[in-house]
């Protein structure tokens, strides 16, 4: 069994990321963003669940790799929870990095580590109702309270782009006052500290494992440009890695600036979970 023809990447720096894998499986890091990735994009962010055959697929693959996480801008615990990660046989080396690597969260130990966030955070809280109200947003802009960020979706209202668009600048200014930034997704306005992405959690935790030579990236959205970068920063040093786009399945396109960097691109979460299941058979039978 081998991986289906709409799954082989695209690119040569793809397909030699894809050989380095199965030749060296025991030296690659598998890495993949929750939301749009592992979990199909919903209206409210608190009802996301991973595809049902997610962690099963996950936990074929991690007895054969180095390392499996996920790199998240939700909090950790949160991920665990709607990942349905935690007690899984075959994921107790998952980490788990919220909050672009603020928070983490271990399998095997069941360890949380979730610093305190920073106060510029909790005046953004406090502020940010009556600037939506000043700026009339409209009906169906709601908040999405992660802790450590504070996210403006606009999706739920009747002109997504077009509320988001009028947000932006307004959202931008809130967050330079308090020493925050904004991070545009797809139909959200993300406001959190800087400094803070999630290339800079893969590159922190690939620092950790000095053996791991191949790396493969998921994502879906704006905010997995960092994470891409990363990989793509890698590759310049000689080191083999894999770009996968996950591709909304609602009839929206995909990010484009993310799939145009992407060495393959798959139908969401269900088609990621085709790939992850491939690679395991694959994976499995050469054992």
């Amino acid at each position: 069994m081998g991986i289906p023809e709409h799954l082989v990447p695209s690119t040569p720096a793809g397909r030699d990321g894809l050989a380095a894998l199965r030749a060296d499986p025991g030296g690659a890091v598998l890495a993949f963003d929750f939301d749009g990735t592992l979990a199909p994009i919903v209206a409210d962010p608190d009802a996301a669940r991973a595809h049902p055959a997610a962690a099963a697929a996950l936990a074929a693959l991690a007895p054969f790799v180095d390392a499996v996480a996920v790199v998240t801008g939700r909090p950790a615990a949160l991920a665990v929870e709607y990942g349905g990660f935690a007690g899984v046989p075959g994921l107790e080396h998952l980490t788990v990095l919220g909050q672009y690597g603020a928070e983490r969260w271990d399998a095997r130990t069941g360890a949380l580590t979730a610093p305190e966030p920073p106060p510029g955070v909790a005046a953004v809280r406090a502020a940010l109702p009556a600037v939506l109200a000043r700026e009339g947003a409209p009906g169906g802009t709601w908040t999405e309270d992660k802790g450590r960020a504070l996210a403006v979706h606009t999706r739920r209202t009747a002109e997504p782009q077009q509320a988001m668009d009028a947000l932006r600048a307004p959202l931008a200014a809130l967050a330079a006052e308090h020493g925050l930034m904004v991070e545009p997704g797809r139909f959200v306005l993300e406001l959190r500290p800087p400094g803070v992405d999630k290339g800079g959690a893969l590159a922190a935790f690939l620092a950790e494992r000095p053996a791991a030579r191949t790396v493969v990236y998921a994502g879906d959205d704006l905010g997995d440009l960092a994470a891409y970068a990363a990989v793509e920063k890698r590759r310049t040093e000689g080191l083999p890695g894999l770009l996968v786009c996950s591709g909304p399945t609602t009839g929206e396109a995909p990010v484009r600036e993310l799939a145009d960097r992407a060495d393959v691109v798959v139908a969401g979460p269900a088609g990621l979970v085709e790939l992850l299941e491939a690679l395991a058979g694959e994976l499995s039978a050469g054992r």
